[in-house]
């Protein structure tokens, strides 16, 4: 198998791989009969002559790969008939903006393998930048305090040279001893986000004890589901119900608000889902939150304050609870900073790249080279090589038809 590594060419820009230099030699040397071309790209977090100096091919153009690999939506012109491609199409949710990308691979006799839909047989996602997603935006989240507060100032994640860096920079946060600050989700977002948590000088205490107990040191609780929803008659919370019929449910994040001084949620949404944290609940007058670091970046939909991404290189705007619009200054008394980056990981390309390669090679690389006896690819498979959709997926034809 001939496998290309493609020159990301999405505006702006952006600099990760899906594999590093080092990982595609041992590709190479462990699954005999592959060989990697790297396409050349002035851009890449990862120069070209680090892949030379691994011994992989540069190239100008992947015409003779069976498989290109990138990351983000490859760009129309640069899609090759009857290849197949793995990268987030960002199409199987049916988003608008990416109807012409999907159109064109059906057209080209393209298959597309997405990222987003590589799920193990108990259908749990296998691969994804979610765990980096955690890492920096947790970091960004206490940079916007220090910021806010004039408490510290730490150096911007993208400015860093690496995940090392910026663990030294935690080591400048001072926080004030009834500091308090709540999270949301525990998948690989959460997770991540845990990572920056355990090296800040912060104790972890259980939502029950958050609510009920007082603390003379900083403090932050982790909450599931059951903590910050409520059954709509009262009922028992039961999770399942939860995810199967969440218009039985209500808000319930109301009773940390008064006693919190950052969230930041790291959850995933459904849109049938109540809201979580409301402009009456921010505009009250028992309001403690000064700073929501939304990684989750659910745009004006379950919180209020996230009112649109924010870039990375202007990561932080106010949000005023009073009338619900965004204001310049974000330290003025009574506005809420927002840090809500669409993009974290790539403020970190290289250990972003790396972590994502790894989970490449453990979990996706052997399954499309030798056995595949879960069928991962073929359920990732969003098209096939006849210019059709695969079954699982023909939910997308009006979708395709621009119908919906």
């Amino acid at each position: 198998m001939k496998i290309g590594i493609i020159k990301e060419g999405k505006v702006p820009p952006d600099f990760r791989v899906a594999l590093t230099p080092k990982q595609c030699r041992q590709i190479q040397e462990k699954f005999t009969g592959v060989h990697i071309s790297v396409q050349k790209s002035p851009i890449r977090t990862y120069k070209d002559e680090e892949y030379a100096n691994e011994g992989i091919e540069l190239v100008d153009n992947l015409d003779h790969c069976d498989l290109i690999i990138g990351v983000k939506e490859v760009n129309l012109e640069d899609l090759i008939p009857n290849k197949s491609y793995m990268f987030f199409s960002h199409t199987f949710k049916k988003q608008s903006y990416n109807r012409v990308l999907l159109q064109e691979i059906l057209k080209r006799k393209i298959r597309l393998i997405d990222y987003e839909v590589i799920k193990d047989k108990r259908n749990v996602r296998l691969i994804g930048f979610g765990r980096y997603a955690g890492i920096v935006g947790c970091y960004n989240g206490f940079r916007t305090f220090g910021l806010k507060h004039d408490l510290y100032e730490l150096k911007p994640a993208n400015q860093c040279n690496d995940r090392k860096e910026v663990e030294q920079e935690l080591k400048k946060v001072v926080l004030p001893p009834n500091f308090r600050v709540v999270l949301t989700g525990f998948g690989r977002v959460g997770h991540g986000a845990r990572e920056i948590m355990e090296l800040l000088p912060i104790k972890e205490v259980t939502p029950q004890e958050y609510l009920k107990s007082s603390f003379n040191e900083p403090i932050f609780t982790h909450l599931e589901v059951e903590d910050y929803f409520d059954k709509i008659d009262g009922g028992t919370f039961i999770r399942k119900e939860f995810y199967t019929k969440p218009e039985l449910f209500k808000q319930g994040f109301q009773k940390y608000v008064p006693i919190s001084d950052m969230y930041i949620p790291c959850h995933y949404w459904n849109s049938n889902s109540p809201k979580i944290l409301k402009q009456e609940d921010l505009a009250s007058e028992d309001n403690r939150i000064s700073v929501v670091a939304d990684i989750s970046c659910d745009i004006a939909d379950p919180i209020a304050s996230t009112l649109r991404p924010s870039k990375i290189s202007n990561p932080i705007y106010g949000y005023n609870p009073k009338n619900g619009q965004e204001v310049e200054d974000y330290k003025k008394e009574g506005i809420i900073a927002v840090m809500a980056v669409d993009n974290l990981p790539c403020e970190l390309p290289k250990d972003a790249s790396e972590d994502f390669g790894n989970e490449l090679i453990k979990h996706v690389i052997p399954a499309i080279i030798g056995d595949d006896p879960d069928q991962i690819i073929e359920r990732a498979s969003q098209t096939n090589l006849e210019g059709k959709l695969m079954p699982a997926f023909e939910y997308l034809n009006d979708y395709v038809a621009g119908i919906e």
